[in-house]
């Protein structure tokens, strides 16, 4: 008698078969296999990510974003001058890309904000802001609630990168006014911008005093989650590696330069080069690679977080106490101030510059 572990199937039609057979390995289903499957469905339908920049003109927000994705999102960017950034209010652009590696598609949108921190009156400046990131959480939940729910669009903002300005001493009124706004609503991730104006001792005293302040305001900002224990030894190092460099100092520049026979990203000054893919210039490598690493940790605390937050609201009754929407607000803390505490930021080395 023939088991079905050696059995074989012969289907033939018009010249044409098929041969179902199970592998020679014993006791092998083929399950396994089920990840792959998983794989395959998730390139063919492609992926989708919204990334929203925010933060004061001359931060170099568009630069970095090029620099990040390698492509141009704002070939005919309109600079505005002193007079228009007077009567400029804060407009939403958004862009989309897709980008292509490996035969892996990427529907990239980044939500730009144009005139933020520009107006005299600053106070209300954020609430185009919340009202764009309320209306896609709206848009999401009208389109789950439909009858096309396999093909819904998800444009929901995935990670705010807020820029903050390196001239100050740490947080300015504004940006703790910002983060306090939308940190129930969005992923933060502080970039300190244009770190090339510091030196590697400021950039320290900067990290920790804004790290500082944001705790003592109660502010949530994204952090990585904990690496399992089977997890190689590599990957555990980076992602300490990651955590300890938050918030990020970065630099952007669209020159290529070349230096000792390379052709770099980069700034020129008179005492020598400023590269923006060198990890002892800068933390821009740190911070693509946090973003490709954990993008699917940004969109599954975008769903699981922030969307129910917003989804509880508005399917719960006046008056009434969502104790699931405090449950989640409590999860954000703790894993904030559980990274935070465990936070040990760059040891303080010299600055070295390509000359």
């Amino acid at each position: 008698m023939t088991s079905y572990v050696q059995y074989v199937q012969h289907f033939n039609h018009s010249n044409y078969s098929f041969q179902f057979s199970n592998p020679e390995t014993p006791g092998y289903v083929g399950f396994a296999n089920l990840p792959n499957q998983v794989h395959r469905k998730s390139v063919k339908k492609g992926f989708e990510f919204t990334l929203m920049v925010v933060g004061e003109s001359g931060l170099g927000k568009s630069t970095l974003v090029n620099n990040l994705f390698l492509t141009d999102l704002y070939p005919e960017r309109h600079i505005p001058n002193a007079i228009d950034k007077i009567k400029q209010t804060v407009k939403i652009d958004a862009s989309s890309v897709e980008i292509e590696e490996r035969g892996v598609k990427l529907r990239l949108t980044v939500v730009d904000t144009p005139g933020f921190g520009d107006s005299i009156n600053t106070g209300e400046c954020y609430a185009s802001i919340l009202q764009y990131i309320d209306e896609q959480f709206e848009r999401y939940l009208n389109d789950e609630s439909g009858l096309n729910r396999r093909n819904i669009t998800d444009n929901r903002v995935h990670a705010c990168f807020y820029f903050i300005s390196p001239a100050g001493h740490g947080l300015k009124p504004l940006d703790i006014a910002f983060m306090k706004a939308v940190h129930y609503k969005v992923n933060i991730v502080p970039v300190i911008a244009k770190a090339d104006t510091l030196t590697k001792q400021e950039v320290h005293k900067l990290k920790k005093k804004i790290l500082e302040e944001i705790r003592a305001n109660g502010i949530n900002i994204y952090t990585l989650p904990d690496c399992d224990d089977d997890e190689d030894e590599e990957f555990k190092l980076q992602c300490d590696q990651l955590k300890t460099a938050m918030p990020f100092a970065v630099v952007g520049s669209n020159q290529i330069i070349e230096v000792k026979g390379r052709k770099v990203r980069g700034r020129m000054y008179p005492w020598g080069v400023v590269e923006v893919e060198n990890p002892e210039h800068c933390d821009f490598i740190k911070l693509r690679t946090m973003l490709i690493t954990h993008m699917q940790d940004l969109q599954e605390v975008t769903h699981e977080v922030h969307y129910e937050n917003f989804r509880s609201d508005r399917l719960s009754g006046p008056g009434e106490v969502d104790e699931r929407d405090s449950g989640r607000k409590q999860r954000l803390s703790i894993r904030f101030n559980l990274t935070l505490s465990s936070h040990n930021l760059i040891a303080l080395v010299p600055t070295r510059f390509s000359t």
